[in-house]
C-alpha cells in the first residue's frame, strides 16, 4: 500500500500524524515541595550488570516524569441546526430560522516544565485556536495556564503557570544526540488515564523533514526520529537522553494505522529553546534571512551534469537584489556546499538552519562557483513578515486562487509516496474540495511534474509558471500529474 501524509484530522492509508489540539486565563498559584531532578550523567554511571543498567533507566524515569504535564483544552464552536419540517412549512408553527447551538470540543496533549517558576514547552497544534488551557501536574493538581506565545512554523508553543519549586527538566544539547543513543519518551498517549506513560527506544535518525508543518510561509523542520513508542496525545511531551536532559519535544508519528508503528518525530530542543526564548523575551520570533531562492539540490545526476566530484550542496536559483547574500557577493547558480564548515545536502535542512539563527548573526558559506571553491561570510538580515516573488503576487494569494498549496518533492516525501527518484515536481497538499482544481480531479499527494507542458522541479518554478499564466490572462492551466504510477493530464480554470 502506498504511503501518504495526513495530520490527525485528515484521512489516508499511511499517515504522518500530528499528535494532539490565544488564551489568557486567571492564574492559580501553586507551590510544591522541591523535587530533586539532578541525575548522574551517562559518564558518571557505573554499569557492571544488566540490573545496574535497568536501575539507571528507572532512576531517569522517576526523576524526570514529574516535569511532564498533561494539557487539557476546550474550544467552543457555534453550529447551526435547522428544523427538518421547515422546508415545506411546519404544520405545528415552527419557524424556518436556523437554531444556533454551542458545541464544546476537547483536546488532549502533553507539555514539559522547563523552569521552576512555571514555563512549559508544548506544540502549537495542541493549543491552537482553543478557548481554555488547563495543566494537570504529576500530583494530579489542575491549574489554568496562560499562552505566552506560539510559532506555527516550528509547531512550538510556550505556556506559563504560576508556581514555585516546580519540577523542571534540565535542557540538553540536541546537536550532541547521536543516532543509536538511548532515549525515553514521556507523555499522555490516547487518554488522560494514560498520563505520564514512559517508553524506551533509540534515536533512529536525525534531520528528518517530513512535510507535516504547513502554512502560508512553509514550516521549518529538523526532526529527531525515534522508535520510542509515542501516540496521539504525546504531542508536546518529552524526549529525554541518558543524562536525564530534555533533547526533544515529541510532535508527530508516521503510521498506517493512526497508532504507534515505531516511527516518531521530535523537535530538537536547540530549535525549540531558540523559539521559546524569543517568545518569552519579545513576544514574537525573529529569523535569519539570506535573501536567496532555491534552485535545486545536487543529486547524483546533477553532479554529473555540473562536473562535480561530490554529491553535495544546493543551487542558488535567484539572489534578491540588495539582500544580505547579494551584498556579501553570492550570485545565481552558486552552489552552497557548507555552512559554518558543516556540509549542506538538503534545501529544507539548510533553510531551517538559517531560520534558527538570529538577524545579525554571521554565517560562513562554502560555495562552488564555476571551477573554484571559496568561502563567503554573510551577515543575516531579518526574515520579512511577508515575502513575495519579485514583488508580484503573494504566494498565499496564489494558493487561495488555485485552491491548494504546493510542496517541494523531497527525498523523504518520495519515500512516503513510493515514487521513483527520477520523478521531479511538486506535491499537492491542503487542496480545497470547493476549488475548481478538486472538481477537475486534482487530489492531495498528486505530484505535478509540468505546468503548461513545461517541466518543473520545485515550488519556485511552479509559482513562476502560475504567475506567468495569470499575467498572460490564460483562462485555464494544464498540469501533468503523477499518481500511483499513472500519468494524468488535468486542466482547470484559473
Amino acid at each position: 500500500m502506498k504511503s501518504s501524509i495526513k495530520n490527525i484530522f485528515g484521512v489516508a492509508a499511511a499517515m504522518i500524524v500530528i499528535l494532539g489540539f490565544n488564551v489568557a486565563t486567571d492564574i492559580t498559584t501553586i507551590e510544591l515541595p522541591f523535587v530533586e531532578t539532578k541525575i548522574e550523567t551517562a559518564e558518571e554511571k557505573q554499569i557492571t550488570s544488566l540490573k545496574d543498567f535497568n536501575d539507571s533507566i528507572v532512576d531517569i524515569a522517576q526523576k524526570t516524569n514529574p516535569a511532564v504535564v498533561t494539557i487539557n483544552t476546550e474550544k467552543t464552536q457555534e453550529i447551526q441546526t435547522i428544523d427538518p419540517f421547515s422546508f415545506f412549512g411546519n404544520p405545528w408553527g415552527g419557524g424556518t430560522q436556523p437554531e444556533i447551538r454551542e458545541r464544546t470540543q476537547r483536546g488532549l496533549g502533553s507539555g514539559v516544565i522547563v523552569s521552576e517558576d512555571g514555563y512549559i514547552l508544548t506544540n502549537n497544534h495542541v493549543i491552537e485556536g482553543v478557548d481554555e488551557i488547563k495543566i494537570r501536574l504529576f500530583n494530579d493538581d489542575e491549574i489554568d495556564a496562560t499562552l505566552i506565545g506560539a510559532d506555527p512554523q516550528t509547531d512550538i508553543a510556550v505556556l506559563k503557570i504560576d508556581g514555585k519549586n516546580l519540577p523542571a527538566l534540565a535542557i540538553g544539547d540536541s546537536d550532541e544526540s547521536k543516532v543509536g543513543a538511548f532515549v525515553l519518551a514521556i507523555g499522555s498517549p490516547l487518554s488522560e488515564d494514560l498520563a505520564h506513560t514512559v517508553s524506551f527506544g533509540i534515536v533512529s535518525a536525525r534531520g528528518r523533514n517530513i512535510g507535516i508543518i504547513r502554512n502560508n510561509r512553509g514550516g521549518y523542520e529538523d526532526f529527531i526520529q525515534t522508535d520510542a513508542a509515542i501516540n496521539p496525545g504525546n504531542s508536546g511531551g518529552a524526549l529525554i537522553d541518558m543524562d536525564g536532559k530534555l533533547i526533544g519535544i515529541n510532535s508527530a508519528i508516521a503510521s498506517r494505522s493512526g497508532g504507534n508503528d515505531g516511527i516518531g518525530f521530535a523537535i530538537p530542543i536547540n530549535l525549540a529553546k531558540r523559539i521559546m526564548d524569543d517568545l518569552i523575551d519579545d513576544g514574537k520570533v525573529s529569523r535569519g534571512y539570506l535573501g536567496i531562492e532555491f534552485g535545486g539540490e545536487v543529486d547524483r545526476t546533477m553532479a554529473m551534469a555540473l562536473g562535480l566530484d561530490q554529491i553535495r550542496g544546493i543551487i542558488i536559483g535567484q539572489v534578491i537584489v540588495n539582500g544580505p547574500s547579494y551584498l556579501a557577493g553570492l550570485r545565481k547558480d552558486d552552489i552552497v556546499v557548507s555552512i559554518n564548515d558543516q556540509p549542506v545536502r538538503k534545501w529544507n535542512a539548510f533553510r531551517t538552519k538559517i531560520a534558527s539563527l538570529k538577524p545579525g548573526d554571521k554565517v560562513k558559506l562554502g560555495i562552488i562557483r564555476g571551477d573554484t571553491e571559496q568561502n563567503i561570510t554573510v551577515e543575516l538580515g531579518e526574515l520579512p513578515t511577508q515575502l513575495n516573488t519579485d514583488n508580484k503576487i503573494l504566494k498565499q494569494d496564489l494558493d487561495e486562487q488555485i485552491g491548494f498549496t504546493p510542496s517541494n518533492l523531497t527525498d523523504d516525501l518520495k519515500t512516503q509516496l513510493n515514487v521513483g527518484n527520477e520523478i521531479e515536481g511538486i506535491v499537492v497538499i491542503n487542496i480545497k474540495q470547493s476549488s475548481n482544481a478538486f472538481e477537475r480531479g486534482l487530489r492531495n499527494n498528486d505530484i505535478i511534474t509540468s505546468v503548461k507542458r513545461k517541466n518543473i522541479q520545485n515550488v519556485s518554478e511552479f509559482y513562476e509558471e502560475i504567475e506567468e499564466a495569470i499575467e498572460s490572462n490564460d483562462e485555464a492551466v494544464l498540469f501533468e500529474v503523477e499518481r500511483e504510477n499513472m500519468r494524468l493530464l488535468i486542466a482547470f480554470e484559473l
